[in-house]
C-alpha cells in the first residue's frame, strides 16, 4: 500500500467515524447547539443522585446503629434489674 494509498483510506475512516458520531448523537438527541448545556445538566442531576443516595445510605447507618446502642442500653438495665427506669 502506498502512502497515498493510506492516507486515502486514513482520510476515509476518519470521515465513516465523524458520520457515525453524528449518527449516533442525532439518535440521542444531542445535535442541536444545547447538547453540552443537556450532557452538563444530566452530569449535575447524575452527581446529585449520588450524593442523595450517599447521604441516605449514611442516614441509615446512623440510625441502626442508634437503634443497637438503645437494644444494648435497654439489655443492661435488665440485666442489672434496672427494667423500672423502663417504665
Amino acid at each position: 500500500m502506498s502512502a497515498r494509498d493510506a492516507a486515502a483510506t486514513e482520510a476515509l475512516l476518519a470521515r465513516a467515524a465523524a458520520a457515525g458520531a453524528e449518527a449516533a448523537l442525532g439518535r440521542l438527541g444531542l445535535t442541536d447547539a444545547a447538547a453540552g448545556d443537556d450532557l452538563r445538566e444530566l452530569r449535575q442531576l447524575l452527581d446529585a443522585w449520588r450524593d442523595a443516595k450517599r447521604s441516605a445510605r449514611r442516614a441509615a447507618v446512623e440510625w441502626a446503629v442508634r437503634g443497637v446502642l438503645a437494644l444494648l442500653l435497654i439489655a443492661l438495665a435488665i440485666k442489672l434489674g434496672l427494667a423500672g427506669l423502663l417504665k
